[in-house]
């Protein structure tokens, strides 16, 4: 299947509505993902929040800006399908549990896309990792106990074909991680920002 019709339904999905896995999906589906057959990076995170659920663009919040600055991109390029591809755990926005965070990602996405998805997407050269549930999927067995460990553990990742790169969210919420955690800034963001630049 062509990225083009492949990025089509996706945009039309509606199963966590329509076979959900639990309790449907409590809004209107919105699927936010960014395919592309030229893109050498792509950026994997967690599920949109409702910022991005609302402008159906992805990381369209301060997380985005985080992440932006992270990578030492414009939003020009980050923005260019040609050049990142953005691939979520979860499509949609997967609303609120009752303590007002945001849910997990839907199962639904990573059961019936995922595989299809980055089967379709060989050419990655760089794909970055963002949080516990994108770090699940991508590195299996690899990862590490816990998000802080999986991070630490980098250099495990960065050779592999395409090479992997572990992130924590990059949620204003994580704050007080990174203040605790200054090794991250020091060692990686710099490894970050120079393997984007090249591949760019």
């Amino acid at each position: 299947m062509s990225v083009d019709s492949l990025s089509a339904r996706i945009k039309a999905c509606r199963i966590c509505v329509e076979e959900p896995i639990g309790e449907p999906l409590p809004h209107e589906p919105n699927p936010v993902c960014v395919i592309s057959h030229k893109a050498r990076i792509c950026v994997c995170g967690q599920a949109p929040g409702i910022r991005v659920h609302k402008s159906g663009r992805p990381f369209t919040d301060p997380s985005g800006d985080r992440l932006r600055d992270w990578m030492g991109i414009s939003e020009e390029d980050f923005y260019n399908p040609d050049k990142l591809a953005i691939v979520p755990m979860g499509f949609c926005f997967p609303g609120y549990d009752k303590n007002g965070s945001d849910l997990p990602p839907r199962k639904e996405c990573r059961m019936h896309w995922h595989d299809q998805v980055f089967s379709s997407m060989p050419q990655f050269e760089l794909v970055l990792v963002i949080g516990q549930y994108a770090q699940a999927y991508h590195l299996g067995a690899k990862r590490k106990s816990n998000m802080t460990q999986t991070v630490k553990a980098w250099r495990e990742y960065i050779d592999s074909k395409p090479a992997i790169l572990p992130l924590p969210h990059p949620s204003w919420r994580n704050s007080g991680w990174l203040k605790r955690n200054p090794w991250f800034a020091k060692e990686i963001l710099p490894v970050l920002k120079k393997r984007v630049q090249d591949l760019l």
